[in-house]
């Protein structure tokens, strides 16, 4: 097949093309199988991820390739550096890169693809013994990454303190424009305060992923047992204060639970819960670069039981 002009990758200004774009596959998927072709790669049995932020597209059930607007070429750095990084430090399943390149100004990965089944798509039926155990293996699983020397990383942008004061300076128009109860802003300012202090600027920094969260992981059953079987998705990655790192399995899977968030910091490798390190995980949350508590936080009901964000530090993190 001859790739016309009209079929390449375009010019995209903004989010809300791309997210067009990306749900028109006939446009790019011609370009996608062109491009495996000329690794040499089969293109015969292909399966576009409607998901994401990316044009990913399987390319059977061995590889994938993942191609990255020149907006998002940041995310093309991130996930190139760590997956070249952690390469053999990790106990746990990660893609390999089997090839790479650059089409119309798009860089692109090929990465080899991991077995196991989609967390999102076990975790919320699976009984609260295994949730348990899952998130000692998440905590586990992030100190292992956090282990990991830099290496390349080290200069990933932004930096951990740019990062923190220029979501600082955003916060309050964020969780304004996203709906955030009264209540909770206007303890805003407050938390704030107590950020500039609780969050280390100038710790020595690891290697941070972003979003430990059921859609970025799979899960492999042996004998009735869910385990993690392999973890994707390096686009966000940066380095900066671990702490940062247990903000998706506090949200997206403890849902408030003792005994979960417990499992969780045990893994991670924190014995102890106290106010300060509440306080700061509350801080980070809301300084998260994906920072929405309405959508975020899975424990049911929690604008009702919370009246301000103390409370609501002890109600994600209780215990």
């Amino acid at each position: 097949m001859t790739i016309t002009q009209s079929q390449q990758l375009p010019h995209l200004i903004d989010a809300a093309s791309l997210r067009a774009f990306r749900s028109a596959s006939p446009q790019w998927l011609p370009i996608a199988l062109d491009i495996a072709r000329s690794h040499g790669l089969d293109a015969g049995s292909p399966h576009v991820f409607a998901t994401g932020t990316n044009l990913v597209v399987g390319l059977g059930d061995r590889l994938i390739l993942k191609i990255f607007p020149p907006l998002l070429a940041a995310q093309f750095v991130s996930e190139r550096a760590a997956l070249t990084q952690l390469k053999g430090r990790l106990q746990l399943p990660i893609p390999e890169i089997a090839a790479e390149g650059i089409r119309d100004g798009w860089p692109y990965l090929v990465m080899t693809r991991l077995a196991g089944t989609l967390g999102s798509e076990v975790w919320p039926s699976l009984p609260e013994p295994q949730k348990e155990r899952l998130l000692r293996q998440i905590g586990e699983t992030i100190a292992s990454v956090q282990r990991a020397p830099l290496g390349p990383l080290a200069h990933i942008e932004p930096r951990w303190d740019a990062f923190v004061r220029r979501q600082m300076q955003g916060c309050r128009a964020q969780h304004e424009r996203l709906g955030l109860a009264p209540k909770f802003l206007a303890g805003l300012d407050d938390l704030l305060h107590d950020a500039a202090r609780l969050i280390p600027m100038d710790a020595p920094p690891v290697i941070l992923i972003g979003e430990y969260i059921p859609e970025n992981f799979l899960l492999a059953c042996h004998d009735g047992e869910w385990s993690l079987g392999g973890l994707f998705d390096f686009g966000d990655v940066l380095t900066g204060w671990r702490d940062y790192d247990l903000l998706g399995p506090s949200a997206f899977m403890a849902a408030g639970r003792p005994g979960r968030v417990k499992s969780l910091l045990d893994g991670f490798g924190y014995t102890a819960l106290d106010f300060t390190l509440k306080r700061r995980l509350m801080a980070l949350m809301l300084l998260h670069r994906a920072s929405d508590l309405n959508s975020h936080i899975c424990i049911e009901g929690w604008q009702e039981r919370a009246d301000d964000l103390v409370e609501l530090q002890e109600l994600i993190w209780p215990g």
